[in-house]
């Protein structure tokens, strides 16, 4: 556990676990309000347990990376620190997998010049048209009005499937009062950064091996015909489609999902 010090009252707290010998370094990057955790109770070890090396961080916003007051938490930034945070870890054979958003800033750090052996996406293909704006903007009302187990309550039935309903419903809609984050707060920062976010990628140029994954269960942000549009357009793809997956896979189908990562670092 380390943090990647970025000037006064910012920084980039981040897990670095190194490859056996010359295998790649999964470099885990968080869905907007996401955290290391995500990664770390069963991909990120099952992963190094294959011999693969894992680089766990938060976004600025997130736990423990603080921001200052007068920092927009936009996607250039949070791609410029990716980068910086691969050249101060050094880690061997960078292979990038971004969660949602997390997959967007993934591929502006490499189009911007970082090295990658591959990347993978994770419910990222999409275009923002008025049905995800108007969730974009939805969810952060929630989290202005309730916080995050409003936004949770809200929404966590629409991203994920069944099973995973059914195994954690009694957490939510515990009637515990709902409390608004301070405007201040990392999460209501990075949503209101997020609804300017530009997801017109040029993917034509991601002309390194790419690996998308798209669960099926996501009633909130699929649209299929768009997601296969946009994977038509990567040069050097591979594609998998889960029908029992929704939106969150490394909570939902973490086994799966590091079995797919060991081979999808294995074939680049």
């Amino acid at each position: 556990m380390a943090l990647l010090d970025l000037g006064p009252g910012a920084g980039l707290y981040h897990e670095y676990d190194p490859p056996a010998g010359n295998k790649p370094t999964l470099v885990f990057v968080n869905a907007l309000t996401g955290n290391t955790g995500a990664w770390q109770a069963v991909v990120a070890p099952r992963c190094r347990a294959a011999g693969l090396g894992t680089l766990c961080w938060n976004v600025r916003g997130q736990q423990d990376s603080p921001f200052t007051p007068d920092t927009v938490l936009d996607a250039a930034l949070i791609a410029g620190d990716l980068r910086r945070l691969v050249d101060h870890v050094a880690p061997p054979r960078p292979l990038p997998v971004g969660l949602s958003i997390g997959g967007l800033y993934a591929a502006r750090a490499i189009l911007a010049g970082m090295p990658a052996e591959g990347l993978v996406l994770l419910n990222t293909l999409r275009r923002i048209g008025p049905r995800i704006a108007w969730i974009n903007d939805a969810m952060l009302a929630a989290v202005r009005t309730g916080g995050v187990p409003l936004l949770l309550d809200m929404f966590l039935p629409l991203l994920t499937n069944e099973d995973y309903q059914a195994a954690h419903r009694a957490q939510f809609l515990t009637g515990a009062p709902y409390v608004p984050l301070d405007p201040g707060h990392g999460h209501v920062r990075l949503m209101e950064a997020a609804g300017g976010t530009d997801w017109d990628l040029p993917y034509e140029a991601l002309t390194l091996p790419v690996l998308t994954v798209t669960g099926l269960q996501d009633r909130l942000f699929l649209d299929r015909p768009i997601v296969d549009e946009l994977r038509a357009r990567l040069p050097d793809a591979r594609h998998l489609t889960w029908d029992d997956a929704g939106h969150l896979l490394p909570q939902e189908r973490p086994e799966r999902l590091a079995d797919a990562l060991i081979a999808f670092a294995a074939e680049v």
